[in-house]
């Protein structure tokens, strides 16, 4: 199991969209959009260290939600 596909499960159990995408510099960039306080709970389990694969940093941006996604994929 790895990180995108970890990462896209917990997000579909909290009902959020978006999607986890590869970066070419080895990042992972996900963008989650629903109730704020189900993305609380996702970044929670980002910063877990529980998560597979290495997890060093995890950064947070705050936005309007754009709207027009659907599920959550991995890229």
């Amino acid at each position: 199991m790895g990180f995108r596909w970890w990462t896209r499960s917990r997000a579909l159990e909290l009902e959020l969209v978006g999607s986890a995408t590869n970066l070419s510099d080895g990042r992972v960039q996900v963008v989650a959009e629903g109730p704020r306080e189900r993305c609380e709970l996702l970044l929670g389990a980002l910063r877990t260290g529980r998560t597979p694969g290495r997890v060093d940093h995890v950064a947070e941006l705050w936005a309007e939600p754009k709207g027009g996604l659907a599920g959550f994929v991995e890229r």
